[in-house]
């Protein structure tokens, strides 16, 4: 019995090791060697939220429900998903490859003079959730493309990253931006990971 536990438990675990790792899909990121800034984008035009297929469809319903609840939630609620990316997200994936790469003397950040531009895409959330006695982390799955800034039709070096796990140790991610927060800050530390080895 025990021993079926642990099995599960290690092939729970390697099945999220692999789910995170960043995938080289195309070109090159060692085109960042020997640039001290580079210029961080994100988008979000187009990615799903659990089973929602978009985000509009996960927001319209949500907006829905909680209007339905009380007058003014729902506009409160769609306002600060909106306000979590700049907020939370963005400095979240920010500090964490900046420490990652403190050693190369590179950081990343909001230089649109830089040679290159790092575009974070967001390709899919996973809110999950924290009621006190059960909780589930957050996910959020990635496209990271390095291109020149003055062209940003020529991608130089694309990579994907999916199924990046958001959770605080100490448990007290009990809203979505908290957790969601926590992917971006996981995803920044990976790619600083990766970068570190292409860029030696």
């Amino acid at each position: 019995m025990k021993r079926t536990i642990l099995f599960t438990l290690l092939t729970l675990w390697a099945g999220v090791a692999i789910a995170q790792k960043i995938v080289e899909k195309s070109g090159d990121a060692s085109v960042l060697k020997g640039q001290t800034q580079v210029n961080v984008e994100y988008d979000y035009s187009s990615f799903g939220v659990g089973k929602f297929a978009t985000e509009q469809e996960y927001l319209d319903k949500k907006y829905a429900e909680y209007e339905a609840e009380e007058a003014g939630k729902g506009k409160r609620f769609k306002e600060s998903w909106l306000a979590a990316r700049k907020n939370r997200y963005h400095p979240k994936f920010e500090e964490l490859i900046n420490k990652g790469m403190a050693g190369k003397k590179m950081t990343f950040g909001e230089y649109p003079d830089a040679k290159y531009t790092l575009i974070v895409k967001t390709t899919f959330v996973e809110i999950g959730f924290n009621v006190g006695v059960m909780k589930k982390p957050a996910s959020v799955s990635f496209q990271y493309d390095i291109v020149e800034t003055a062209n940003r039709g020529k991608v130089l070096a694309s990579m994907t990253q999916n199924n990046v796990p958001g959770s605080q140790m100490a448990g007290f991610d009990y809203d979505v931006g908290s957790r969601v927060a926590e992917s971006y800050a996981k995803g920044g530390k990976m790619l600083a990971k990766l970068l570190g080895k292409k860029l030696k």
